[in-house]
């Protein structure tokens, strides 16, 4: 069987994806409402919205169809991502792109594929949404413009969920957001079998700084310390802002033990930080963590509320 390159996300297209927190989270009717009236409109059997990461793709919505992720390897969306534009497969069976894929040569059994990108406001191109049908057919320009339109209010429902779900002023998730995404994360931690470790920050003398140099450069300082929480640590930790002056972040795969490293090196790139901008204040933080305990723990909340917390104090 041939294989095919899984499609490369853009610059900038993870991050994106981690500000707009839908990347393994639930279903949602806002964007299931979509794929079924793609269904009926263009009256096919299958209708879904595929978005891309660092690890292949993955579904939002998928009506007629059981799977929820693939690798991109093996996917007809990783195309029509790549493309830019719409990607029209009559004919699966005389495309030698498709003919042996396993969509095509198993079930669902896929004879015809129309697929037009997903992008975010800036122009990253962050998936698809796709038509699959058992038969062969084509689309004509009508039926492809409405493709497309429908397709821009598939946009415009992950920029309203980015829009509500973001901290305004530090761009990282914000409680709303961050709750059920980190509650996902958890969820995969536990039925793998994987440990997890949540971090809650504080910035400490966070008072002083608004109090002495005014809410402007407090802002200043907030937002400082979110972009440090996202260069430090990984693309797949759940990074956000409880509110105030409190954040969070939440290590999948990582164990107290293993991790207190990359609370040292986030310590290193505060100080840095303090070094290069000579405000006139330092930023300060300390740090609660919590290891998962699945007999404990059973939610995020319980991580955060958690009694077995324990202090790191940065020198």
């Amino acid at each position: 069987m041939k294989t095919h390159a899984a499609p490369k996300s853009e610059p900038g297209t993870p991050a994106e994806f981690r500000s707009l927190n839908v990347l393994d989270s639930r279903p949602e009717e806002r964007f299931d409402r979509l794929t079924r009236i793609a269904r009926r409109l263009f009256e096919v059997p299958i209708a879904l919205i595929s978005l891309i990461d660092e690890r292949g793709l993955w579904f939002k919505s998928v009506q007629g169809m059981d799977t929820k992720e693939t690798p991109g390897d093996l996917s007809f969306w990783g195309h029509a991502i790549q493309k830019g534009d719409l990607l029209i497969v009559p004919d699966t069976l005389l495309d030698e792109r498709f003919k042996d894929k396993p969509l095509v040569v198993d079930k669902p059994r896929v004879r015809f594929y129309a697929g037009c990108p997903l992008y975010d406001p800036n122009g990253a191109r962050l998936g698809a949404l796709c038509l699959l049908d058992r038969e062969p057919r084509n689309m004509g320009p009508e039926d492809r413009d409405l493709l497309r339109d429908l397709t821009t209010m598939v946009e415009h429902e992950l920029t309203a969920l980015q829009l509500a779900t973001r901290d305004e002023l530090t761009r990282l998730a914000n409680r709303r957001g961050l709750l059920p995404l980190a509650q996902n994360a958890l969820n995969l931690c536990k039925r793998r079998s994987l440990p997890a470790l949540m971090l809650h920050f504080d910035l400490d003398r966070f008072k002083q700084i608004n109090d002495r140099y005014g809410h402007a450069e407090g802002d200043r300082a907030l937002a400082a310390f979110g972009r440090l929480l996202l260069d430090t640590f990984r693309k797949s930790d759940v990074i956000g802002r409880l509110g105030g002056e409190e954040f969070v972040a939440l290590l999948s795969g990582a164990r107290k033990s293993s991790r207190l490293g990359m609370v040292e090196r986030f310590e290193q790139a505060v100080r840095s930080y303090n070094e290069e901008q000579r405000r006139g204040y330092d930023i300060r933080f300390s740090v609660d963590l919590c290891e998962f305990d699945p007999e404990r723990h059973h939610s995020v909340l319980d991580l955060l509320n958690g009694a077995d917390r324990h202090m790191y104090k940065p020198s």
